[in-house]
């Protein structure tokens, strides 16, 4: 039977209430989920290794069937970051209630989408943002760029102009376009022929792994820039329809950019007069401070990818983000070139747009840029740091906002990894969730992206958890080396 035990919280020795949930066997929830073929996860069952199944939210705290709480610092999939707000679901109520559907297709719409597209072209008045296409995803808004940009150079009379250049360790998503643009090989090892041949990549703007000796940041950011030009003019200017960038890279291991690298990456993009996509997928609605992270860098792309906390994952929602540069030219050639051929069913959902709508009034009353870019955000780094500090396994702390990363390795050089056979970061992800916490190991890495709204008690909790993940790491490496 499911057990109504209720883990202790490990900072400060407070115990969450305990939390009342029907008699249903816990054998029978693992072998319902074991009928999902579920993402980025075996498809075969890994015996003794029963499916993690949460079913209740509350604030920044997800549950399990135990009634075990966890902190999130994941916020979802870098997505919940307001945490749970009842606000939202009474809003998805009320629409279900008004108009739980209609589409966006041959010149109708919804009051509601009208609305959400409204205030996002507002938002991003700053960034020159003209118009605004509704998705369901991360994934599917990238390749509504990437089309859009097709769209850009066939109405100008070079569609020769396809190629798009993405990075090395970038993700982007896993639709047949986005997958191609992500720079990770896990996204592509069997699925071939992705990535597809539209696609090139260049480097990782990783400095503390990639930089030379004596090379300063500024110098490794010129370099990267010599590097992208090398590339394109390899490929013929002619050829290029976009590069496509993360603010901070994400899933790749929160990587933010070097000194100066944007401004030296968008000179060389000017030159040739290749559109830029921002993919803020992770980083808008405030996670490093700004509604949009191509802010903060001082970016100025011609289109941006958004979803996730949009709707603060509630309801599944994406937007492109379109600039005057581009939306004026499809503007001017749709005449000519017919109906944009572009859409799916349920963009611009009126149950995600009602929710959207209701997630910026909570951004914008709780202020959540300024706390992230004053308050927590600040704690939080420097957190991280100090416990990166006081280890001889951390290798790196990287990060900005609400995001950040602890790479692994020995006396902090990146040529002296810890041995792979050991799986360190994912040791120390598995002692955090014993601890009741939620954090993400890739490779060596372990990645932290909690909610936005996280109070100070809560980053107190989650650093004491995560020093206690550390210790234990350290001490299985140094036992086991």
């Amino acid at each position: 039977m499911w057990r109504r035990n209720v883990a202790s919280r490990v900072a400060k020795g407070v115990a969450r209430e305990a939390t009342s949930y029907p008699e249903v066997c816990e054998h029978e929830v693992g072998e319902h989920a074991r009928t999902m073929l579920a993402p980025f996860t075996s498809s075969k069952p890994v015996p003794g290794q029963p499916p993690l199944v949460m079913v209740k939210a509350e604030g920044c705290y997800v549950y399990d069937e135990t009634g075990k709480s966890y902190l999130d610092g994941l916020a979802g999939l870098w997505s919940t970051s307001l945490g749970v707000q009842p606000r939202l679901a009474e809003a998805a109520k009320k629409q279900m209630d008004e108009l739980p559907y209609y589409h966006s297709f041959w010149n109708r719409t919804t009051d509601v989408a009208s609305q959400l597209s409204s205030e996002l072209v507002g938002l991003g008045k700053a960034l020159d943002v003209k118009k605004v296409f509704f998705t369901t995803s991360g994934s599917e808004a990238n390749d509504t760029n990437v089309k859009v940009a097709w769209y850009y150079w066939n109405a100008l009379g070079k569609p020769q102009r396809k190629k798009i250049i993405a990075r090395h360790k970038a993700y982007h998503g896993v639709t047949i376009a986005a997958s191609s643009l992500s720079g990770l090989p896990a996204l592509h090892k069997a699925f071939d022929p992705i990535p597809l041949d539209f696609v090139r990549h260049t480097d990782t703007p990783h400095f503390w792994r990639h930089g030379r000796p004596g090379e300063t940041e500024s110098e490794f950011s010129g370099r990267l820039a010599r590097n992208l030009e090398d590339l394109i003019l390899k490929e013929d200017p002619e050829t290029i329809a976009a590069f496509i960038a993360e603010p901070i890279m994400g899933a790749g291991g929160v990587i933010p950019p070097p000194e100066g690298y944007f401004d030296k990456i968008q000179q060389v993009l000017k030159k040739y007069e290749i559109l830029f996509i921002a993919d803020e997928v992770v980083t808008a609605f405030g996670r490093i401070g700004h509604m949009f992270g191509s802010e903060h860098f001082q970016m100025k792309p011609d289109l941006i990818t958004t979803a996730k906390a949009i709707s603060n994952a509630y309801v599944p929602l994406g937007a492109a983000f379109i600039t005057q540069r581009v939306a004026d030219v499809v503007d001017a050639h749709s005449g000519s070139m017919g109906t944009f051929g572009h859409g799916f069913t349920y963009s611009g959902h009126p149950v995600s747009c009602a929710v959207a709508l209701e997630a910026l009034k909570i951004y914008r009353e709780l202020d959540i840029p300024r706390r992230v870019r004053e308050d927590i955000g600040p704690a939080f780094q420097s957190g991280l740091r100090v416990i990166g500090e006081e280890s001889q396994i951390v290798g790196e702390v990287r990060g900005n906002g609400m995001m950040a990363a602890m790479e692994l390795a020995r006396h902090r050089d990146p040529g002296r990894p810890l041995p792979p056979e050991l799986s360190s970061a994912s040791y120390l992800a598995s002692r955090a969730l014993e601890y009741g916490l939620i954090v993400r190991a890739v490779g060596d890495i372990v990645i932290l992206s909690p909610p936005l709204v996280l109070s100070h008690a809560e980053l107190s909790e989650m650093m004491a958890k995560l020093r206690m993940a550390l210790q234990d790491t350290e001490n299985m490496v140094a036992y086991k080396t």
